[in-house]
């Protein structure tokens, strides 16, 4: 099969040490331009440039099919796209490529998605950690790994798991199939097939 994606080189994120929050948030400011994303992690600012047409068309992809999915399993779901995700307090702040609240009245997302066409920089679970994203999906390369916050208090942590416990129900394995299919429409109508049967 013919990857729907051409990997583009992968880059390297910028890295920054020994911001306080109020410095990072200047920062930010004056680097609001569109094709960059920063995050942050205890004081270290993370600058990335994000790689363009490949990346976005896989989102664009898993999102597709994961709103129809939702839409046809009955999720009272709101897409929240890459909404900014920040905690002063935990000194953590990030953008998701893709995010969703999966029922009426949460305040942050319960699923956020990240597609990976860099490599290195911040711990990206850990900043999802300190905001208490409930599940983390990561594609790169793909693959597709699912993480779902445990524990409670000081004691969170993210576990692998095979199967979404946030999207229950979700073949991921047809999803992935679908996401490095060439053809955007012939991937979403093999998909909603698939989930008519």
């Amino acid at each position: 099969m013919t990857p729907a994606i051409a990997p583009p080189k992968k880059e390297t994120p910028l890295l920054f040490e020994g911001l306080t929050w109020r410095e990072f948030k200047a920062v930010e400011q004056l680097l609001d331009r569109p094709g960059y994303r920063l995050s942050l992690l205890d004081g270290v600012l993370e600058i990335i440039k994000m790689p363009g047409e490949p990346h976005e068309t896989v989102k664009k992809r898993i999102a597709a099919l994961l709103e129809l999915y939702l839409l046809m399993a009955g999720f009272d779901f709101t897409p929240t796209g890459s909404m900014t995700l920040e905690s002063e307090g935990g000194s953590a702040k990030r953008e998701a490529d893709e995010s969703y609240k999966l029922a009426p009245g949460r305040r942050l997302p319960d699923l956020a998605i990240e597609v990976v066409f860099s490599r290195g920089g911040l711990d990206k679970l850990e900043v999802y950690k300190r905001l208490k994203i409930p599940e983390v999906w990561f594609w790169e390369d793909g693959v597709l790994e699912v993480y779902h916050l445990r524990g409670e208090g000081n004691a969170l942590y993210y576990e692998k798991i095979s199967s979404s416990e946030e999207v229950k129900g979700i073949d991921l394995n047809l999803l992935l199939h679908c996401v490095s299919m060439v053809n955007h429409v012939d991937a979403i109508k093999t998909f909603q097939q698939a989930l008519q049967k």
